[in-house]
Formats: structure tokens, C-alpha cells, sequence
């Protein structure tokens, strides 16, 4: 599983339609379908239902839509903790 696996669905499920999630993450819908797909099928369950107006989360895809949350925001943390660490010493 990987980070632009999880910033995929998190766009998904935020804009719920996959043209404005790929509008929003700068990429074209096919390669952000394929992301989605890839993370039902590691899941081993659908995670969005699909309609003609878009997305809409399963029970399976709230759930992990806060899990989702929580690991990119602790990936950011972890970033910002690292670059501050850097930026206060000497020659950083």
C-alpha cells in the first residue's frame, strides 16, 4: 500500500467523483481509477460504490477513511518533525 494510494482515496472520498479528486491531485482520472482499484483489490474489498453521479463511500470505505487520515497526517508530522529537527542545527 502506498501513500499515493491512500491520497488517492482520501481525494476520492473527499470530492466523491474521481474527475474532481484527479483535477484536485493533478493527475488524469485513469491513473487515479487504477490507484482506487489497486487499494480495493489489496483491501480485498470495494471500498466505493459506483454511480452515475460518482463516489460514494461503502461502510468498508468510511472506516478506513479515518484510518487514511490518520496515517497521511502522521506522515506530515513525522516530515515537519524531521525538517524542523534539521533546519535548528548547525550547517542543517
Amino acid at each position: 500500500m502506498s501513500l499515493t494510494h491512500l491520497q488517492s482515496f482520501v481525494a476520492v472520498a473527499e470530492e466523491c467523483h474521481v474527475g474532481r479528486a484527479a483535477k484536485r491531485l493533478h493527475l488524469t482520472q485513469p491513473p487515479l481509477s487504477r490507484h482506487i482499484l489497486c487499494l480495493e483489490d489489496e483491501l480485498g474489498t470495494r471500498l466505493f460504490e459506483r454511480t452515475r453521479q460518482g463516489m460514494r463511500l461503502l461502510p468498508a470505505g468510511e472506516a478506513f477513511l479515518l484510518h487514511a487520515r490518520r496515517i497521511l497526517a502522521e506522515v506530515d508530522a513525522a516530515v515537519h518533525t524531521v525538517k524542523g529537527l534539521t533546519a535548528s542545527r548547525p550547517g542543517g
